[in-house]
């Protein structure tokens, strides 16, 4: 049976290593979605988007937000904008992100987690 959480990421993010350890300890199955290996489709960041806002997933503290243009952070506050920059960069998005059931959430929370770890 698949798994019904899939975790988003980078493999060498702590956020990530931690989230997986989390689910790991607590036996949870999950699928790992790689960003740097499989990339960000338009249509998933767009979705995020819409649930989240930009505020929210896009990560603006990291390295790869620091080495953008003024422009193209600027270019961020923008519906379009934003989804441009995620799909072109995935590493701009918070990391990790849990979704299940349709449902995401964004950065390592663990109280998050459980709530939607208790709907899987």
């Amino acid at each position: 049976m698949p798994a019904a959480l899939t975790l988003y990421g980078i493999p060498n993010c702590d956020q990530v290593r931690r989230a997986r350890a989390w689910l790991d300890q607590r036996r949870t199955p999950y699928r790992f979605h790689d960003f740097k290996r499989d990339g960000l489709p338009p249509a998933l960041a767009s979705a995020w988007l819409a649930a989240l806002g930009a505020e929210a997933l896009i990560n603006r503290k990291g390295t790869t937000w620091r080495r953008l243009s003024d422009a193209e952070r600027a270019s961020a506050d923008a519906p379009a904008g934003a989804l441009a920059l995620l799909t072109a960069q995935p590493s701009l998005v918070r990391r990790p992100v849990l979704a299940a059931r349709g449902r995401i959430c964004a950065g390592y929370d663990e109280r998050a987690f459980e709530e939607l770890i208790g709907d899987v």
